[in-house]
């Protein structure tokens, strides 16, 4: 499977599609495709969460405006939650990214979180590195969610930007030790509302005490395209850097990977129908359960 660029110089976006869904559903061929990745290139991968809302599509999306006026190759993976009733995924950053869409040097891709918390997989660290290898000069990994089970985003990316709204004032104290400590980068989206100001003062003072070197703190307005290009400018000089996290994050995403193949076998769907038949016996006792069904 030819996944790289073709005799004009452009990736081969029907090739990497398929290898992504052979990857995504461990379809056959998709072990020895893992195994046969070359990174041949720097590719940083860029992590972008925060809560529902933020506006972390909108920001993506200027991002991407920018790194294209610089002749950047750019892939996205859009990570929406998994319906925990119907297993479903909304997808809906294809909609927000359309612009886009037809773009020759932007290939974009929704993954649904499969029930993890974070709004991260074993899948989501495989496909991730399945575009790392093909050429592009950056993958931006949107997800979903914030607070303590956001620090999984640290498994895998380089960079790491945590995306709030001044509305997230009072509530700053609860998601500190959580995010506070994966942020390379805060972002204030939204900072014409009200409170903006003192949002991102009262955010300096508490990176400020808690960190020994302290993140910078942007504002923007994505939706008017404003503070962008600062975001795009930190991306692309803070990677020159020496990431002291390497051992961190390979030890995360082995983690992940050896979960997964742990999981092998379980059914979510499956699972779901023997709770009910052991719901319908009665005397449910959930711990007895959970160590009969391991």
């Amino acid at each position: 499977m030819n996944l790289h660029q073709n005799g004009i110089g452009q990736l081969n976006f029907r090739a990497i599609a398929r290898a992504l869904t052979v990857v995504e559903n461990d379809l056959n061929g998709s072990k020895e495709l893992l195994k046969g990745l070359k990174f041949d290139k720097s590719c940083p991968v860029i992590g972008i969460t925060g809560p529902p809302g933020a506006g972390k599509s909108t920001l993506v999306n200027g991002i991407i405006e920018i790194l294209l006026k610089e002749a950047k190759k750019i892939a996205v993976l859009a990570i929406d939650p998994t319906s925990p009733f119907n297993f479903g995924s909304l997808l809906g950053d294809r909609i927000r990214m359309a612009s886009h869409f037809n773009h020759p040097d932007v290939f974009i891709r929704s993954l649904a979180t499969r029930g993890s918390l974070g709004g991260l997989s074993a899948k989501t660290i495989e496909m991730t590195d399945v575009l790392r290898s093909v050429g592009f000069d950056y993958v931006l990994v949107e997800t979903v969610g914030v607070g303590q089970s956001e620090v999984e985003i640290t498994g895998l990316a380089d960079i790491t930007l945590v995306i709030l709204v001044p509305e997230a004032g009072d509530e700053i104290q609860h998601i500190k030790s959580g995010l506070m400590e994966i942020a390379d980068a805060f972002i204030i989206n939204k900072a014409d509302r009200e409170g903006a100001d003192v949002f991102a003062n009262n955010l300096k003072k508490i990176i400020g005490r808690d960190l020994d070197e302290q993140p910078p703190v942007f504002k923007t307005v994505a939706s008017q395209n404003q503070g962008i290009a600062d975001i795009a400018s930190f991306i692309q000089q803070s990677y020159l850097k020496q990431n002291n996290r390497r051992k961190l994050l390979l030890t995360e995403k082995v983690y992940k990977l050896i979960q997964q193949k742990m999981m092998v076998g379980i059914d979510k769907k499956k699972l779901q129908l023997d709770i009910a038949e052991a719901l319908a016996g009665g005397d449910f006792n959930l711990y007895s359960f959970v160590d009969t069904y391991v």
